[in-house]
């Protein structure tokens, strides 16, 4: 139980070993979370940078595990929501599995939207989560780890309550959770399953998730914003924009005139470019969607930030 996060810690703690040496692929803040997660619990650590607006690199990856034979682990974002990047999950796989290391992804932002299918994809560990993609509440994170590899684990973590070996071995044992239970986020998840299920499933969700971006990318250009990413690494989960770039922009000024409107914008997660986000998931469709982008307008129009006379695009 707890946050994505807590999962995340958990899946480090439990499956790279104290003397173990953790390589993480690093383009984007939640990227940097997971290399800050594996340092902070004494983890040896290998941060390899990419530019926030590329995916990352199997071609660096092959590269640092061939110069590199002391790596054990790597740590992967599948969709970057700092930007909204989709990261090559099957070729970073396929590399990791053709060296004999562990992968640990971490899938918080893709699970149950984007196809991932254990039969092709090696991991050692999946990490995922009650929000997001599978329209649950915050609170309860999820790790899919391979019984020959979980198996091995006995002991590894430095923390109580995140032991994943430890709280299998209870759950198969007892039936029961080790600790208290977060008793409410478990009954949502499970109306949110039957939800996803009634929906048609993964596919399903993609394609109202990737209608939603396409008509958010639309109504934005029609607005003037730029969006941070190209279209062939774009995934339908979060959308960065830049900034408007006009005298007396205001991220805060922004934000509090789309929250009079009834929409909460996200900050921009960048280091060198002002920018801020826009979700296209959760239950919502393209008249939602419409709805946000009528509210950027007339936010920005209040300010001045674009013309009064530039139409909004009808999604």
């Amino acid at each position: 139980q707890g946050s994505g996060t807590f999962s995340v810690e958990a899946a480090v703690a439990t499956l790279v070993p104290r003397d173990g040496h953790m390589l993480v692929l690093d383009n984007g803040a939640y990227c940097k979370r997971l290399g800050k997660v594996a340092t902070l619990m004494g983890r040896r650590t290998t941060i390899v940078p990419h530019p926030e607006d590329e995916a990352v690199s199997a071609e660096a990856l092959d590269l640092e595990l061939r110069q590199d034979p002391s790596i054990t682990h790597v740590g992967f974002i599948h969709c970057e929501t700092g930007t909204g990047v989709l990261n090559p999950l099957q070729a970073v796989s396929d590399v990791c599995k053709r060296h004999g290391k562990g992968l640990i992804v971490d899938a918080m932002s893709s699970f149950a939207a984007l196809p991932i299918d254990a039969r092709q994809v090696t991991f050692d560990a999946l990490v995922a989560a009650s929000g997001k993609c599978l329209e649950g509440v915050p609170g309860m994170g999820f790790v899919f780890i391979r019984k020959a590899v979980l198996a091995g684990c006995e002991n590894r973590s430095h923390s109580l309550a995140m032991d994943l070996f430890d709280q299998h071995a209870y759950m198969e044992r007892t039936g029961q959770w080790r600790f208290t239970p977060p008793t409410h986020v478990v009954a949502a998840l499970c109306e949110a399953l039957v939800q996803f299920a009634e929906e048609g499933g993964q596919q399903a969700r993609l394609a109202r998730y990737a209608a939603n971006c396409a008509a958010l990318i639309d109504g934005m250009e029609g607005l003037g914003f730029r969006p941070f990413l190209p279209p062939a690494l774009q995934a339908p989960i979060i959308v960065t924009f830049h900034a408007p770039a006009v005298p007396g922009y205001d991220f805060k000024v922004f934000y509090a005139e789309a929250k009079q409107r009834g929409f909460i914008l996200y900050p921009g997660k960048l280091t060198q470019v002002e920018t801020f986000r826009v979700g296209c998931i959760g239950a919502i469709g393209i008249h939602e969607i419409q709805q946000a982008v009528n509210a950027v307008g007339e936010a920005t129009r209040a300010r001045g930030w674009i013309s009064e006379d530039r139409p909004t695009r009808s999604v």
